[in-house]
């Protein structure tokens, strides 16, 4: 028989698909001796029927008169290879796959055998089976509708009791292997997104609603992990987040894609359960509460973990009843939903508490993994409290009976820099979150300014009078309405719901007008001197949201407050003017300023909300030597961005538009008796080769190599904002002209005579830009700022006048090039 297997035939023809349905139908047990046989006789079936589908008719007509499915299902219960079962998973996946017909498709999933299949013993400790079996699970998937999905499930009173395909995939969604959490999601959804209202039915009710329960407890222990991760990796104070964390950020992201994934298919009842499980097992007993910083109670996850994972939520997962109830969450205290979340009958459950909940008994192995999910969550939770508070000492003491919106406000004023660009990032999501109502807006405070009179305008057309007495009213008085009714609303759900007291906290809220508040803590901000400047332009688009034409609502002390923090950082520039670098501040200006108003007038945040994780490694810089350009060159790049989120605040607090480019002053004419107009030179950069004359140039001699000094002339010139050091060549048969080979940056130089030689004079050679200004990428193309350091010269003079002379050249350029910039840099 065998024999005849390999004897010449037309491979692609319905006489060979004939001839090997006949061998199989022979075969009583599949054994080691011919499992090679039936191997190739199931892949070849499968090409067989994926050509005739393309091309003749005749061949799955053949397939189904010979109930070719049930003969698979035979050879199944007769192998004992597993090789064998490996190979029919793929022939099935391949035709699933490949069949283009509906009435073949249909003829594949009727009769019970796919059902069969899915429920099959399969031994699953061989991964490359459980590969295959995943797959030909998800090819099923990849095929269902609403004509299709009927044929697999078991219905009673037209409602579904039994749906292997969906049952049986959703035992792995917690697997270890990605790969197949992955596609159990994929499977998943082709199910959600079928829209059969009776499939819907079964998969939002119980036991199978408990997959949805079971999906957001696994999210609160990757939120767990990751704050543990992000705690670990500080203390060691690496240079870049770890591996596992960015790994752990991806991880947790694509779960809450899932989870909008899931909500896209519009199965309310899905939406409404995954909403009540966000809220009881990770918002209200995990994340809210971690934005206390000093905690009285055990919290688990660090108040910037914390403020990433909000963000990610509002982003991501688009439900108007999670981002309302998240938004009103902020009205409440932290200690309120910490004494409620031991009141597991009337409040929302601990994370203790989770793992005590009981799974359902006819899904072992959905129970298993949650098994293990407990496990991990009574690990994650015991023994000594870890925080990223462990490792960021917050500069901030918050009293426990402040609300929450409190809390960001007072982040935003006295925080640290992940607790002010968090808060800020919280702040913004909110603004940029659809689903909210804009009274809830309004309520926090942050209802863009434009939005805000449009709504008073139809409170006073339609007759409610304190609409129409706030529209021609400041802001500053207090609000006389209360609270939003969609708040009120909201409150009230989440006290009903999980007992949570909120009248005090509400009664507070209504004390001053929480947009004021908010503006307060903006002003405040811009008046810090230890925040970075990055950080202060997400603070400059949050205030152009809320006021796009600017004076209106700042007060006589805001623009007070602005004014001096202004004039403070208009002398720190200045400063830096007389420092290492001042050649390149009006360049760095130009660029930052166009950055910086690109940010602020941009229609949505710039940043994502990882970057509020990723930013502690970003100021965990390595320190170069004290007496390095470098820091200098980088702590002036920090000052002009301030400077210019500054300025730029300053004309919009006074109603002024922001011009494309800053307001610098043009170039002064240089003195006839400079040294660079002595020198012949007229170019801002000398290059080497170019001639010039060397009237003023001293006579002196280095080394660039061990052992070979070579002779020079040097000279110092500055001409405008450029400054340079020289050493030139004397030309022997041009008197007085030399030409340049060397040419260095003035600014930085750092001059000084050896105190044992007075006639060597000691140069610090700095590099001609800042390594961050000049980023290159890497092989695995991130792009990386270049490694640089300064370079060193000794030049020896005849004399010790000579080596005087030259420090004072040095002096009285560098002073020149630094009056320059100053001049130039003083704007209006």
């Amino acid at each position: 028989m065998w024999l005849g297997f390999w004897r010449s035939r037309n491979r692609l023809s319905l006489d060979e698909l004939r001839y090997l349905t006949d061998q199989l139908f022979r075969i009583q047990v599949v054994n080691e001796v011919n499992k090679d046989f039936v191997i190739e006789a199931l892949r070849s079936i499968a090409e067989l029927i994926t050509y005739g589908d393309q091309h003749d008719s005749a061949f799955f007509e053949f397939f189904m008169e010979k109930q070719v499915m049930g003969e698979f299902v035979r050879i199944l219960k007769i192998s004992r290879p597993v090789s064998v079962s490996l190979q029919l998973l793929q022939t099935l996946s391949i035709m699933i796959q490949n069949l283009k017909s509906e009435h073949a498709i249909y003829y594949m999933f009727s009769n019970e055998h796919i059902n069969y299949l899915i429920t099959y013993s399969f031994n699953f400790d061989n991964e490359e089976l459980l590969s295959y079996y995943i797959s030909f699970l998800r090819a099923i998937s990849g095929k269902l509708n609403k004509n299709t999905i009927s044929l697999l499930v078991k219905t009673q009173d037209d409602d579904v009791v039994s749906f292997p395909l969906y049952t049986e995939a959703i035992r792995f969604a917690f697997h270890e292997e990605n790969m197949v959490r992955t596609a159990i999601r994929a499977l998943s959804l082709n199910v959600y997104h079928v829209g059969d209202e009776s499939v819907n039915r079964f998969v939002a009710n119980p036991p199978q609603s408990k997959y949805f329960s079971t999906l957001v407890k696994y999210f609160c222990k990757q939120c767990l992990e990751l704050s543990e991760l992000v705690s670990d990796a500080l203390k060691k104070s690496g240079l870049e987040p770890a591996s596992t964390i960015l790994a752990a950020v991806d991880e947790l992201e694509d779960a809450l894609y899932y989870f909008s994934d899931i909500t896209s298919a519009g199965i309310p009842d899905v939406g409404r359960l995954l909403t009540d499980k966000f809220l009881k097992h990770l918002v209200f007993p995990l994340l809210l509460p971690s934005l206390k910083t000093e905690p009285t109670y055990e919290v688990k996850i660090g108040s910037v973990t914390s403020l990433y994972l909000i963000c990610c939520i509002l982003h991501i997962v688009k439900i108007k009843d999670l981002a309302n109830s998240i938004a009103a969450g902020l009205f409440i205290p932290p200690e309120v939903f910490v004494a409620n979340s031991g009141n597991k009958a009337n409040g929302f459950s601990s994370v203790h508490e989770l793992t005590n909940e009981s799974e359902p008994s006819d899904n072992e192995r959905l129970g298993s993994e949650n098994d293990s999910l407990k496990a991990h969550l009574v690990d994650c939770t015991s023994g000594t409290q870890v925080h990223e508070e462990a490792a960021i000492k917050a500069n901030v003491s918050i009293d426990s009976s402040v609300a929450l919106r409190e809390t960001l406000l007072l982040y935003i004023r006295d925080g640290n820099n992940f607790q002010v660009l968090g808060s800020l990032s919280v702040l913004a999501m909110l603004l940029q979150t659809k689903e909210l109502d804009e009274s809830m807006l309004d309520a926090l405070g942050i209802l863009p300014q434009r939005k805000k009179q449009k709504k008073l305008l139809l409170e006073s057309l339609v007759g409610e009078g304190s609409g129409e007495e706030q529209l021609f009213s400041s802001e500053s008085i207090l609000m006389k309405d209360g609270l939003s009714g969609e708040l009120d609303a909201y409150l009230q759900r989440i006290k009903d719901q999980y007992c949570v007291s909120t009248s005090s906290t509400a009664e507070r809220s209504t004390r001053r007008c929480p947009r004021f508040q908010v503006l307060d803590a903006l002003v405040a901000l811009f008046c810090r001197s230890n925040i970075p400047g990055e950080t202060l332009w997400d603070g400059g688009w949050l205030l152009r949201q809320l006021l796009p034409h600017g004076e209106a609502e700042f007060s006589s002390h805001h623009l007070v407050l602005l004014k001096e923090s202004y004039r403070s950082c208009t002398c720190a520039l200045l400063q830096e003017a007389r420092g290492l670098w001042p050649d390149m501040v009006l360049t760095i200006i130009i660029n930052e300023w166009k950055k910086c108003k690109r940010a602020i007038e941009a229609s949505s945040p710039r940043k994502e909300p990882k970057s509020i994780l990723l930013s502690q490694w970003k100021f965990h810089e390595e320190v170069a030597p004290s007496e390095s350009s470098i820091p200098a060159g980088e702590r002036m790049c920090e000052v002009v961005k301030v400077f210019v989120l500054l300025h730029q605040v300053q004309l919009f607090s006074l109603g002024r538009p922001l011009p494309e480019q800053p307001s610098i002053n043009p170039q002064g004419d240089h003195p006839e008796n400079s040294r660079a107009k002595t020198s012949g030179l007229d170019v801002s950069v000398p290059k080497p080769g170019t001639e010039l004359k060397v009237v003023d140039a001293l006579p002196c001699r280095i080394a660039f190599e061990r052992g070979k000094e070579r002779h020079f002339r040097f000279l110092a010139v500055s001409a405008g904002i450029s400054g340079w050091l020289i050493l030139a060549e004397e030309l022997p048969l041009k008197q007085n002209y030399g030409i340049i080979r060397v040419a260095a940056p003035l600014a930085g130089s750092n001059p000084r005579i050896d105190d044992k030689h007075p006639k060597w004079l000691h140069l610090r050679i700095r590099p001609s830009s800042i390594p961050s200004l000049d980023p290159t990428k890497t092989s695995d193309g991130k792009v990386k700022s270049r490694t640089m350091v300064d370079g060193r010269w000794t030049l020896a003079f005849r004399d010790e006048e000579s080596c005087k002379t030259a420090l004072s050249m040095i002096v009285e350029e560098t002073d020149l090039q630094s009056n320059e910039v100053i001049l130039r840099t003083v704007m209006v």
